[in-house]
């Protein structure tokens, strides 16, 4: 069989033009020009002359003298049974010169594109110590039976390598998914009311382009999760936030209607009120669905932290007490573990059609792989026995950590909010201490934690800090709170 030849990736050589000649000459000046521009980086290997001859369809011997050219010059260097590369010798003349030398942004950036970056900086993600939110250590960590599912749909099943998928996401998850919704939260769906998406985040963002017109209002719960208020702060225009204040019963609904009864929508966390971690009320479930058919309002319910429950029974949904009014959004990410990135929607039938529309403009479609594991995950029963295993894990260390904030923390400075569910407890700072300060201060100290006051709206800031539970191991913890005890009393000290 013919030796087929090799093609060389290099664009700094497409230049060469053969019909002005002197190709070596015009070579060697490509190369050098590779170099001094960056495409060529010290330590990268350049083909042999044997490989880049017959990708330009010249003699070796050409090849060859633009090579000696530059290993005469100090560009390239060349050792037997290594071959040529650029010289490491240029790394630090290389340093040296982009020390000295910055090149200034030619085209300045929009309002849009500067209020991005500060998302991007507020969303970073903390490290996986204590007391960050969500992390799957330990006894947390989904069983072996996730990694042969995985091994057994991506190698030979349902999740190999295929072509494009459905918007709407794989049916035998969304069939998965209707079911335990039902069972566990009561909501009332049929599998073709379902998309998949990769979080909550998702879809919010897309709930907050399909609904609304411009100069709607919005009631957003004050506090809220960052991740809504700030796609109406920065993604969506002409619609006005409306922040509505909660209590030991969530949303206040009055409240809510004083400030704004003909609004459009309302962003609520009623199993676990996002930060604050309180349950809303009957009553105040009861309140905010008359509202909204009266007014024919949207409810988008983010149905945060539902599973882990650890004294009494939960409320059922608010979608399954009107599911044609209630927009019902749900992850598995907490639970299982946030890179797996797969949430969903369960949506009013014809919300479904615009909702996966403009999913396909962001993403096409979530990869398959993974939903397929999940399908059998949860098909299984092994998602309920994982959560069961969870909850336990998360009440056993919030037992322990509410002891160590006992024990370190003087009450006078630092106090928990009450509650009895959620991966996450609220440790609430006296009014002169800067929560943004402490929580800086701590995750210098190797300490991921989370300051409250981005979350609430300016007039009803309050500062305080958001604790994560996670199965550290307890030596870990204990020096994490003796630390941060540390930190709040410096920063409690009268200036």
């Amino acid at each position: 069989m013919a030796r087929m030849a090799k093609v060389v990736e290099l664009p700094s050589i497409a230049k060469i033009n053969k019909s002005q000649g002197k190709i070596s000459a015009q070579l060697t000046q490509a190369l050098r020009e590779a170099v001094q521009s960056g495409d060529l980086q010290p330590g990268d290997p350049l083909p042999s002359s044997r490989e880049l001859a017959q990708t330009l369809g010249v003699a070796r011997g050409t090849i060859i003298e633009a090579y000696d050219q530059l290993l005469a010059e100090g560009v390239f260097d060349s050792q037997a049974r290594t071959g040529t590369y650029v010289s490491h010798a240029l790394a630090k003349k290389t340093t040296q010169h982009s020390q000295k030398e910055t090149i200034p942004s030619v085209i300045p950036l929009t309002k849009s594109a500067l209020s991005y970056a500060q998302v991007l900086k507020e969303f970073k993600p903390l490290p996986h110590t204590p007391f960050a939110v969500s992390v799957p250590i330990g006894r947390t960590q989904p069983s072996d039976i996730w990694r042969k599912f995985g091994n057994k749909f991506r190698s030979r099943g349902a999740g190999v390598p295929s072509g494009y998928g459905e918007p709407q996401g794989v049916l035998s998850l969304r069939v998965a998914i209707a079911d335990y919704v039902r069972r566990s939260r009561s909501v009332h769906c049929e599998p073709d009311q379902i998309v998949i998406t990769p979080g909550i985040q998702q879809s919010l963002y897309i709930c907050s382009q399909i609904l609304f017109e411009p100069k709607d209002e919005v009631w957003i719960e004050d506090p809220a999760y960052r991740g809504t208020t700030a796609i109406f702060e920065h993604a969506v225009q002409n619609i006005r936030m409306v922040r509505v204040p909660v209590d030991e019963e969530g949303i206040q609904v009055e409240t809510g209607i004083k400030l704004s009864k003909h609004a459009r929508a309302a962003f609520v966390t009623p199993s676990h009120q996002y930060p604050l971690g309180m349950p809303m009320s009957l009553a105040r479930r009861t309140a905010l669905l008359a509202w909204a058919k009266q007014q024919n309002a949207w409810i988008i319910e983010d149905d945060y932290d539902s599973e882990l429950r650890y004294n009494g029974q939960p409320f059922p949904s608010l979608q399954g007490m009107a599911p044609d009014q209630v927009i019902y959004l749900g992850t598995f990410s907490k639970v299982l573990f946030p890179s797996l990135r797969l949430g969903y929607a369960v949506l009013p039938k014809e919300l479904v059609a615009p909702f996966c529309g403009l999913r396909v403009l962001i993403d096409r479609h979530p990869p398959a792989a993974d939903q397929h594991v999940l399908a059998a995950f949860i098909q299984e029963g092994y998602l309920e026995r994982h959560i069961r295993r969870t909850r336990n894990v998360y009440a056993e260390v919030r037992e322990y950590i509410i002891g160590l904030i006992e024990k370190y923390i003087p009450q006078e400075l630092a106090w928990l909010q009450p509650g009895d569910q959620g991966m996450h407890m609220v440790l609430w700072l006296a009014h002169h201490i800067n929560d943004i300060e402490v929580a800086s201060s701590a995750l210098d100290a190797g300490i991921a934690i989370k300051a409250i006051s981005p979350t609430f709206s300016k007039e009803q800031q309050r500062p305080g800090l958001i604790v994560g539970l996670g199965d550290f191991e307890p030596e870990l913890m204990r020096q994490a709170i003796k630390k941060l005890s540390e930190i709040i009393q410096q920063h409690g000290k009268p200036t």
